[in-house]
């Protein structure tokens, strides 16, 4: 079952793929218009012939549902109108702080991770998706 990541920010979306167990960074979209980035998305889908997107939400610390989880949330509902694939939403707390620490420590020049990181933390919230999910199974 192949599987695609999205951590949707407002200048860049990070794209992950997983088909198995591992999560790995594939690509990152620079925001235009949300038509364009939804048909990209759908075509990524189409491509890789996927069958779960998994969304990054940016909750708060506490847990709360902010100005960026909402418009997250937005995104993804239009998404899910447009595309016949389920999405599903994954708590992405940290990841971004999580993908760049994982960046450094494989030795990721400064001007790469900035490039990746949006891919990175994408794959990293896929991998956390994918955790929780096979820990379900067990």
């Amino acid at each position: 079952m192949a599987i695609i990541g999205l951590d949707v920010g407002d200048r860049h979306i990070g794209v992950a793929m997983a088909v198995g167990s591992v999560a790995v960074p594939v690509d990152v979209i620079e925001r235009t218009e949300e038509a364009d980035d939804i048909e990209r998305i759908a075509a990524l889908a189409r491509d890789y012939e996927t069958e779960l997107i998994v969304v990054g939400l940016p909750r708060s610390m506490d847990g709360s549902v902010g100005a960026q989880a909402n418009l997250v949330l937005d995104f993804a509902k239009v998404l899910a109108n447009r595309i016949d694939v389920p999405i599903e939403m994954c708590d992405e707390r940290l990841t971004t702080v999580a993908a760049e620490r994982l960046m450094r420590e494989s030795g990721t020049k400064r001007r790469k991770r900035k490039a990746n990181i949006d891919a990175m933390a994408a794959a990293v919230i896929l991998q956390s998706y994918i955790d929780g999910a096979l820990k379900r199974i067990e």
